[in-house]
């Protein structure tokens, strides 16, 4: 400490030691002290230095800092004090106060050769992408800047050594996740330099999560109402899209074009906008033309235009367009970044077309703008702009150059408003030049590529003053073009004639109609005349070239021959060519050629059109071999060019009959649609069918084992053929039974008609009875034996038509059963044709074998109920019987009384006759003997008994 002393100006009787020699014994402090404190002292004394003594601490103290680094990172104070030093040394952030004049150039030069000589050693930066990977503050915040300064003063050698150190983006990546601002906000200015002009870096990042973390952070701050972190995300993003088509396409895949509508909802006040603000909504609006440049890939800048418009930012940027009290400088923004969202996409294009400001009455914002653009008080950016966005709506849109020139034709003119033509040709008719310009480059954008409307304009006629018959609009133009006006307007109207007359013979014609136009452009061809007049010169050049090449040779004086003669009398041919090389080795033209904005830095330096370059450059080279061609060569070409009429013409049907083809294709597409959506109805409909018929699977499944238990209890152990879930081994089963049921039926019908024939016997026989008692005592008793046989037999029929009856109906359950198993059965169990074939024609055979069984189990039934009705006439017989039985029994009963009777009445005479035999014989009258009488009754009673046996 007493040596920190010293070194830090205490007091001491010697003399003071230099700044050098300070630095000097505070590097040998740190090397050669064995204690932690006295070095982290050292360093700590060394970074109070290093701004003052800044080449001495990095000449001296480099060394040392980095082994610091290496050794000593248990310590986060001394490490941090070690990267401070070091930024200290590196970093060209110097104070204000502490620059002079003459130390810039120096400056940039020392931390140059710093940074070179730390990152010569590359484990240098591996070790301070180490540290930043540290959570301390005092390590990560020095580092990251640190990292930052390296990268600004030797970048590409600094992003290398990053590039293929293991991880080393990913490691700085995370600094966007810290929770400490601070690092996170200086983590996005690292990130910033790391990703400048090398896209594998860019797209690493990009990959690792960058655009989320980012939008996140810009939602956070308030997007475009944040502070300058917004800005630096926003830089960071812009420096991941532009010229990087991988992360362009990642960046609207991740659907991140949708998060950026919020950027733009601007409210109601607009006044008082911050500086912060603008320069915020001036970057958020250069990214969406990151996304929509033309200089990227067609399908990439289209895809991302449909994004922008089915999101809605397209929209949000048409409201700021048509606010109020929105900065100029954003306004002019704006409208180039609708110009870049709408070109070339149809859809972006109409939306665009049916946009009203809100006026009253409201007007089309494509009329606004051009108001604009004629106005000659209106900022020069602004009306370039403007020019801008009314070429990028006509680019490769026929339907809006077909309206554009529809508001020019006599029909359709409405005299109560003002129309986007109208203030076009107000434009080019106007005593402002740049006013002429813009209106000419406007309005040869709406004949661009298109030969109709370059034929539906000649129509055109102006009213150029009271009293003066109306003039064409090509007839005006070359009148204005020949009153000697400013160059800009020349060259205006000569970039608008050239286009038009371009690809159109019928305006080729017109024009040479006028027998002031060809002298003129001769006349100004060959003069000799300044610099300024070789531009006109030249696109005089063109113009009479176009008039010779498109010229049909309608017109006898200005056939194509003629006008070559002309050229090569009053001309000559190598100098046309030479003024007509003037157009494309003007610096402007090159300038104009680079890409379609309009970008010029005075008024002066509009002269060349993006499209009338590619003109240009189409159409030199052929008009200058057309100037040298001869006549036969001439006729060669018109037969040539007849063919490709006829090929043109041939395309044309073909255009016309794929446009059919393409209605064909909606109408079919609309159908497919259609078709789609009740194929998918179908298909959830099969869906439910498919889970019923797997429930019907299931039940046939149990019906099948079912079905083998069944054939398991009958001892059927064979294998047999199914159909269906029905066996033939049953059915034959069936039919077997039944065939026994019916020889049992016919056997029973026998036996009773064998006991109606006894019945009817025995009717017979009961009407012989009567004719004596003894007789009818007699039958009576054979009667009754008679019927109690056949009541047991009709008793026993009846058990048995019972039991016949219980089988029936047995049969017939089962039948039913058989009924239920085939319509539950699976209808395609099978895929193969063949199969639903086999299963159809064994469906249809169980049908009718089902239907045979119907028929007899109904014929058995009907046997059953004549049985019954059979059973109830013997039981109504058999009733009749029984009365007359009873009845009998009765008369039976009755006879009996009456021989008892008569047996005591003879009993009663016998004894009155032995009586009277006896007083008989007392009295000695001659009787017989009671033997004599008694076998005289014994051979009576014998021959009674023989009667009754002959009875």
């Amino acid at each position: 400490m007493n040596f920190l002393r010293g070194v830090m100006g205490g007091p001491s009787a010697g003399p003071q030691p230099s700044g050098a020699e300070t630095i000097q014994k505070l590097c040998d402090r740190v090397a050669s002290s064995t204690l932690l404190d006295d070095r982290r002292d050292a360093v700590r004394a060394l970074k109070s230095l290093s701004k003052k003594y800044r080449l001495e601490v990095g000449i001296q103290a480099m060394e040392h800092l980095i082994h610091v680094l290496q050794t000593d990172r248990s310590d986060s104070e001394i490490i941090g004090y070690a990267l401070d030093t070091l930024y200290n040394v590196i970093s060209n952030d110097l104070e204000e106060e502490e620059q002079e004049e003459n130390l810039p150039k120096q400056v940039d030069d020392l931390g140059s050769q710093f940074t070179e000589i730390f990152i010569k050693q590359q484990e240098n930066v591996t070790l301070l992408l180490t540290l930043v990977e540290e959570f301390d503050f005092h390590v990560r915040w020095p580092g990251v800047k640190l990292l930052t300064s390296l990268l600004k003063q030797q970048g590409p050698q600094v992003q290398q050594i990053i590039l293929v150190s293991p991880m080393g983006v990913s490691r700085l990546m995370d600094l966007l996740a810290d929770s400490r601002e601070v690092i996170r906000n200086d983590g996005v200015l690292l990130l910033q330099q790391l990703t400048k002009s090398n896209a594998a870096i860019q797209k690493i990042v990009a990959f690792e999560n960058a655009f989320e973390r980012l939008l996140d952070i810009i939602t956070e701050e308030g997007n475009s109402d944040g502070g300058i972190v917004v800005e630096d995300c926003l830089l960071l993003v812009q420096n991941l899209l532009k010229n990087n088509n991988s992360n362009q396409n990642f960046f609207k895949e991740g659907s991140y074009i949708q998060r950026m509508k919020p950027w733009f909802e601007v409210g109601d006040d607009n006044c008082g906008w911050s500086a912060q603000k603008v320069t915020n909504l001036h970057l958020m609006l250069q990214l969406v033309r990151v996304l929509v440049s033309p200089t990227n890939p067609p399908g990439a800048t289209s895809s991302c235009q449909k994004a922008m418009f089915h999101c809605g930012l397209l929209q949000q940027l048409c409201t700021i367009l048509m606010a109020t009290g929105v900065p100029a400088d954003i306004l002019t923004e704006t409208i180039n970044t609708v110009s870049e969202v709408i070109r070339g996409c149809q859809m972006n294009q109409d939306y665009f077309a049916s946009v009203n400001a809100p006026s009253n009455p409201p007007r089309p914002a494509i009329v606004v703008l051009l108001m604009s653009m004629v106005n000659e008080r209106q900022p020069f950016v602004l009306r370039c702009a403007v020019l801008y966005c009314f070429q990028c709506f006509l680019y490769k849109n026929q339907k809006g150059q077909g309206e554009i020139v529809s508001t020019l034709l006599p029909s359709t003119i409405d005299g109560n408003s003002v129309s986007a033509g109208q203030l076009l040709c107000g434009g080019l008719f106007s005593t402002d030049s740049l006013s002429n310009w813009c209106a000419a480059v406007a309005l040869a954008h709406a004949l661009q590529e298109n030969a109709t409307l370059k034929e539906q304009l000649l129509r055109v006629q102006l009213a150029t003053s009271i009293g003066n018959p109306p003039v064409s609009l090509l007839q005006q133009c070359t009148n204005i073009l020949s009153q000697g006006s400013k160059v800009q307007t020349r060259v205006g109207l000569l970039m608008l004639l050239c286009t038009w007359l371009s690809n159109c013979s019928i305006a080729v014609t017109h024009f040479l109609h006028n027998p002031a136009n060809v002298p003129f452009l001769t006349g100004q061809i060959a003069e000799n005349l300044g610099e300024e007049e070789q531009l006109v010169q030249g696109l005089c050049a063109l113009l009479l070239g176009i008039s010779i090449y498109y010229n049909d040779n309608s017109l006898e004086n200005y056939r194509k021959e003629k006008l070559k003669q002309l050229i090569e009398k009053r001309i000559g041919r190598e100098n046309f060519i030479e003024k007509l090389g003037f157009i494309s080795k003007h610096e402007l033209y090159s300038r104009a050629a680079q890409k379609p904005q309009p970008s010029f830095s005075s008024p002066d330096h509009m002269m060349f059109d993006h499209e009338f370059t590619k003109l240009v450059k189409e159409l030199e080279g052929v008009i200058s071999k057309a100037i040298y061609k001869s006549s036969e060569e001439d006729k060669k070409e018109e037969e040539v060019k007849k063919t490709l009429e006829q090929h043109d013409n041939i395309v044309t049907h073909y255009k016309k009959v794929i446009r059919e083809q393409d209605q064909e294709l909606e109408e079919l597409k609309q159908r497919i649609n259609t078709l789609t959506s009740q194929n998918e109805q179908l298909q959830a409909t099969v869906t439910q069918q498919v889970s019923q018929i797997q429930q019907h699977k299931d039940q046939y499944n149990l019906l099948k084992v079912q079905l083998g238990k069944d054939t398991q209890h009958h001892n059927s152990h064979s294998d047999t053929f199914q159909m269906n879930g029905i066996q033939t081994e049953e059915v034959s089963k069936l039919k077997e039974e039944l065939e026994e049921w019916k020889t049992k039926h016919e056997l029973l019908q026998g036996q009773l008609r064998e006991k109606d024939s006894v019945i009817e016997k025995l009717k017979s026989s009961q009407l012989e009875i009567g004719t004596t008692e003894q007789s009818s005592q007699t039958s009576k008793s054979g009667g009754l034996e008679h019927n109690n046989e056949l009541q047991k037999e009709l008793e026993m029929l009846r058990s048995q038509i019972q039991l016949q009856s219980a089988e029936i109906s047995k049969l017939q359950m089962e039948n039913q059963k058989l009924q239920v198993m085939n319509t539950t059965a699976d209808p395609v169990l099978g895929d193969s044709s063949a199969r639903a074939a086999n299963s159809s024609e064994l469906e249809g055979r169980l049908e009718q074998e089902i239907k045979e069984l119907k028929s007899e189990v109904k014929a058995l039934s009907e046997e059953k109920e004549s049985l019954k009705q059979h059973l109830d006439s013997s039981s109504s017989t058999v009733a009749i019987l029984q009365d007359e039985k009873s009845k009998l029994q009765q008369e039976v009963a009755e006879s009996k009384k009456e021989q008892d009777d008569l047996l005591v009445l003879l009993a009663d005479q016998d004894q009155k006759l032995s009586a009277l035999k006896i007083k008989l014989k007392d009295l000695g009258v001659p009787v017989e003997d009671e033997d004599d009488i008694e076998s005289g009754d014994q051979g009576d009673e014998d021959e009674d008994g023989d009667e009754e046996e002959q009875d």
